[in-house]
């Protein structure tokens, strides 16, 4: 269940928090398969199981921008901000990949509100990190700072 701000303004009381985990989320290889098809990175320890088997990780593995591209599946788990007119993504800082993430695997996010601050036109800005956890792994897929906008109503 995502942690509930009632308005933007809101945020600040939270800095520093925990805000939550998403629900758990296998990646398969048609996941996989279709992000390659969209983005035309075919290399083969994404997209050929058979090769991948003698491959460095034993499998296919997810690209590491799948696992980034997942956050924002995830995030509306996490938090929901409520009295906005508008809410953008505006960036990202800090994204690594710490851990493959083999197909079959089950991934989830987990957050932390780390800064939130006013900026122009009365908009408030949240950074939250991800961490992209792997089920059974002690290390993560994927840590990013995300940078969002909310515009209050």
């Amino acid at each position: 269940m995502a942690t509930v701000f009632n308005h933007p303004s809101e945020l600040k009381a939270s800095e520093g928090k925990h805000l939550g985990v998403s629900e758990w989320l296998e990646i398969d290889q048609d996941r996989i398969d279709k992000f390659a098809e969209a983005t035309g990175d075919h290399q083969w320890i994404h997209v050929d199981p058979e090769r991948a088997k003698d491959g460095p990780f034993g499998s296919t593995i997810a690209h590491g921008y799948l696992t980034q591209s997942l956050v924002n599946l995830f995030l509306p788990q996490i938090i929901d901000v409520r009295g906005i007119s508008m809410g953008v993504n505006y960036g990202a800082d800090k994204l690594r990949f710490p851990a493959p993430v083999p197909v079959g695997s089950r991934v989830r996010g987990s957050a932390e509100l780390l800064k939130v601050e006013e900026v122009k036109n009365g908009a408030i800005q949240s950074t939250v990190r991800v961490t992209v956890e792997i089920e059974g792994s002690d290390r993560p897929a994927c840590v990013i700072d995300t940078i969002s906008r909310y515009v209050p109503e």
